[in-house]
């Protein structure tokens, strides 16, 4: 009897072929785990039947919605990590939770094997290979991208129609997607082109932001603690409220990025990515920072923020430096609590007001008024040793040069 291989599966052309594949090359026996991050009814619609007709033993759906978006998803926000200055890290913050449930799902099952469906070119291979040597360094791991001979999507097709294992992809339908409850991505075909504009087929979140609604629409975002808690008054659930604001934002076409990257393993690539919910809580959360923290801890954060997403990106998320990392940004969270409000037009998200009970602004200081709080006189010897060291170098700058007489 061959080896027990847990293979992280979609049910799209790879992970489709990669089942037969296992059991021809390795003589396996496959079980498939799906991770239900809020990829959509339409992707899990009998993935589990469809497992077992490509030849899997067994096929395990794992609802990790929740534990997405509170344990991943909100952290990253609350670091403010943000990725080649657009990307908001949707794919990469799923991968290391996906990995861990497939841990998981292996270690009940008793498997002596991991495998996945990453490409030898892309980043995933590292994120879900890293928390495997986190979780699970006794376990081996099978990359078949990096092990086959196919060459690419019509190579799998023509393997899957040999064996009459049906599949939804065709060599019409050439972008490769990932979605989630943050985001969608979407590159392959057209997308592939930097110099080429993204089609409206590639979208499928977000609406044209030329067609979308002539009246704005204004939303009341609640958080504590930095983390999100309730629309309009209205507390939600963390899932809940994602959904109800990727709605709201999606409908107004906000949320789109198109992002050349700088991949792990060395090339450029370029994605297209809409996360209509998260554009609107990333615009919300920093504006709300900007109200309740001092200039330099907002400094600090954003000195780490590039650092957090780096290590998002790279899938280093089971490490003792996120772990330190979290620790400093929950302090720097303590005072984020308030409400910011915001309106979504046209692809755009402005913020229209934000209010906190820990606001560091104050009227009476701030204002161009009359007021009994601050002496405009004191501002004078303020300036004196503010500009102290500038005053000292352009006396030294206009000396007479003394360099002779010292020597």
């Amino acid at each position: 009897m061959g080896p027990l291989v847990t293979l992280a599966y979609s049910g799209g052309l790879d992970t489709s072929a990669i089942v037969p594949w296992l059991k021809e090359t390795y003589g396996a026996r496959v079980l498939c785990y799906v991770a239900n991050v809020g990829q959509g009814e339409d992707d899990l619609a009998g993935v589990e039947q469809k497992a077992v007709r490509s030849g899997a033993v067994e096929c395990v759906v794992d609802d990790l919605r929740e534990r997405f978006v509170e344990g991943f998803v909100f952290p990253t926000l609350r670091a403010g990590a943000v990725y080649a200055r657009s990307y908001l890290l949707g794919t990469a913050m799923a991968r290391p939770v996906i990995a861990a449930g497939q841990v998981a799902a292996a270690r009940a099952a008793g498997a002596t094997h991991l495998s996945h469906g990453c490409t030898g070119k892309g980043n995933d291979q590292v994120r879900f290979e890293l928390t495997f040597q986190a979780l699970a360094p006794d376990l081996t791991v099978i990359a078949p991208w990096r092990e086959w001979a196919f060459r690419g999507r019509e190579d799998l097709l023509a393997f899957l129609r040999e064996r009459r294992i049906p599949v939804k992809a065709s060599q019409e339908q050439p972008y490769s997607r990932d979605q989630n409850l943050w985001h969608c991505s979407t590159e392959g075909g057209i997308v592939e082109d930097p110099g080429a504009a993204p089609s409206p087929d590639v979208f499928l979140l977000t609406a044209d932001p030329t067609a979308a609604p002539n009246e704005p629409e204004e939303v009341t975002i609640a958080f504590e603690q930095g983390t999100p808690v309730a629309l309009d008054a209205a507390p939600l659930a963390p899932v809940a409220l994602l959904e109800r604001l990727n709605e709201l934002a999606g409908a107004h076409g906000v949320g789109r990025a198109d992002v050349v990257e700088d991949r792990l393993v060395g090339m450029k690539s370029r994605g297209v990515y809409e996360t209509p919910g998260g554009t609107v809580l990333r615009a919300a959360h920093r504006e709300l920072e900007q109200l309740v923290l001092d200039r330099r801890t907002l400094a600090l954060k954003d000195q780490l923020a590039p650092r957090y997403a780096d290590l998002v990106y790279e899938g280093r998320w089971w490490t003792t430096e996120r772990d330190a990392l979290d620790a400093l940004i929950s302090v720097t969270q303590q005072r984020v609590t308030g409400a910011v409000r915001v309106r979504l037009f046209k692809g755009t998200v402005t913020v229209m007001s934000r209010r906190s009970p820990f606001s560091l602004y104050s009227s009476q200081h701030a204002t161009f008024g009359a007021d009994e709080v601050y002496d405009q006189a004191d501002a004078a010897g303020f300036i004196n040793l503010f500009g102290l060291p500038v005053r000292i170098a352009a006396e030294v700058a206009n000396r007479p040069n003394r360099l002779m007489e010292v020597a």
